[in-house]
């Protein structure tokens, strides 16, 4: 199952750069959740328990399988965003959209 995503960067990013930040964002979202196929998959769950739980849900509140997702979807995210942007970048900065 192949994704689409759209980062949108700082402004003054060339269209080139943010070629390049999408491909490396791209290539640690796969890697760290083991293969494309399970990006959309992954985030769509996450965005569920997110929409019932918050996004910073008690993890007592979660079943196991939430738990797994949610870590999972953090992680993924944390990498993706280092390596389209940098390790001094931070979370709420990068915006990215993900779809079918």
């Amino acid at each position: 199952m192949s994704y689409s995503l759209t980062l949108y960067a700082y402004e003054d990013a060339t269209d080139q750069e943010r070629r390049d930040a999408e491909k490396r964002f791209r290539k640690a979202l796969d890697e760290t959740l083991g293969d494309a196929s399970l990006v959309l998959p992954v985030y769509q769950a996450y965005r569920r328990i997110v929409s019932i739980y918050g996004e910073a849900p008690a993890p007592d509140t979660l079943t196991d399988a939430e738990q797994q997702i949610l870590d999972q979807w953090q992680a993924a995210e944390t990498a993706a965003v280092t390596a389209a942007f940098g390790p001094n970048r931070y979370m709420g900065e990068a915006q990215f959209e993900i779809g079918a």
